[in-house]
Parts: C-alpha cells; sequence; structure tokens
C-alpha cells in the first residue's frame, strides 16, 4: 500500500513542477522577425501577441500584400521560437525530475 501512496505523491509532485514550468513559460516572450527586420513581432509563449512593430518604410498602400506577408512571416517565427522555449523548459524540467528525455506526460 505505500508503494501506491508514494507513486501517487511522486505524480501530484510531478503535475505541480509541471505546471510552475508552464507559468514560468507563459510570462515568457519570443520576438520573430521578417524582411531583414523590417517587420518584429513579439508574443507570449502562450501564442499571445504582445507586439507588433512595422517599419514605416513598408507603409505603402500599394504595397500592402507585401507588408501582410511579412507580417504573417514574423508571427510564424515569433510562433517557432515561442514553442522552442517551451519544449526546452519542458525538458529541463523533466530532467530535474530524473525523468527520460522525450517522455509523453499524461497531463
Amino acid at each position: 500500500m505505500m508503494n501506491i501512496q508514494k507513486m501517487m505523491k511522486q505524480a501530484q509532485d510531478m503535475q505541480a513542477k509541471m505546471q510552475e514550468v508552464q507559468d514560468r513559460v507563459g510570462q515568457m516572450e519570443a520576438e520573430g522577425s521578417s524582411g531583414g527586420g523590417l517587420v518584429k513581432v513579439t508574443m507570449s509563449c502562450k501564442g499571445m501577441v504582445t507586439s507588433l512593430n512595422v517599419d514605416t518604410s513598408l507603409i505603402k498602400e500599394d504595397e500592402a500584400e507585401v507588408m501582410e506577408d511579412l507580417i504573417a512571416a514574423a508571427v510564424n517565427d515569433a510562433r517557432t521560437k515561442a514553442d522552442t522555449i517551451m519544449a526546452e523548459e519542458t525538458q529541463k524540467a523533466m530532467q530535474e525530475m530524473g525523468l527520460p528525455p522525450g517522455m509523453e506526460l499524461p497531463f
């Protein structure tokens, strides 16, 4: 019976640790850019865009499509970087808990 209690305690500890990681990562931000830095997007690692900066040289009525494409590319770049941060932080937490790399967690 003690082994089951110990396992339950370990599972609860692991769940609490993963929640801490998610909370910490949720506070982190990633910046994506495109067009050689003409468009920059900052987003939280939870996917919320917190800022968008478009160089004024792109703000031309006849070039709206170019600007739209660059904004989309910058958002995608930021999302990729945010996902990388999340994966790295999760792996660090798993190593600290003594779990094997790449282990899928149920929560």
